[in-house]
């Protein structure tokens, strides 16, 4: 269950879907990214030791999709890129508290609410895409996001109580409901 507090609109998924390429390299981006927090959150919290091996696996994963998508890329014609960021993860960390140990747990369950919001967009591609290798490749990586989000909320359960982890879910998923409609001017896969 991934706990989102809305779907994604029909318009997304068309402007989507009639702008694979920039999708696809704002993919890149998001994996890109994904690793880098995992890493981040590593070298935040290095005394944390419940946090060290399940971050380190998930970076790694991160940097497989981010090479599988890179590859895709490369194999339609395109290049990797700088892209405008999208401000649909700075929105949504908006929510998380400053304070410790507060700060940790609001992170953690902002990183499962992107890897949700990741899997019910790459399900939405994967179920309308017309070119099968790119469907193929939505629907290969819908497991490791669910897993994703759960590890982040199993993480989470380490520093707080499932009550306080439960209010924590509730607070940041009407967030992020907020956050990811956010427009900008180029489809991006957590905006619209």
């Amino acid at each position: 269950m991934l706990r989102l507090r809305s779907e994604s609109s029909p318009a997304w998924l068309s402007r989507a879907l009639g702008s694979m390429d920039t999708v696809l390299l704002d993919h890149a981006h998001c994996e890109k990214k994904a690793a880098s927090t995992a890493v981040n959150l590593i070298f935040r919290y290095p005394d944390k030791a419940e946090l060290l091996v399940p971050l380190s696996q998930l970076a790694r994963e991160e940097l497989e999709h981010f090479e599988r998508v890179l590859g895709l890329i490369r194999q339609r014609g395109g290049e990797y890129r700088r892209l405008s960021p999208s401000p649909y993860a700075g929105r949504l960390h908006q929510g998380v508290r400053k304070a410790e140990p507060g700060r940790l747990v609001d992170t953690l369950v902002a990183c499962a609410f992107i890897e949700a919001r990741s899997c019910e967009r790459m399900k939405l591609l994967a179920e309308n895409l017309e070119d099968e290798e790119l469907a193929r490749l939505y629907r290969s990586l819908l497991a490791s996001e669910a897993r994703h989000h759960q590890a982040y909320l199993d993480l989470a359960a380490n520093y707080c109580t499932r009550e306080h982890l439960r209010e924590r879910i509730e607070a940041l998923g009407e967030h992020e409901a907020g956050a990811v409609v956010a427009e900008v001017d180029e489809v991006r896969l957590h905006n619209g």
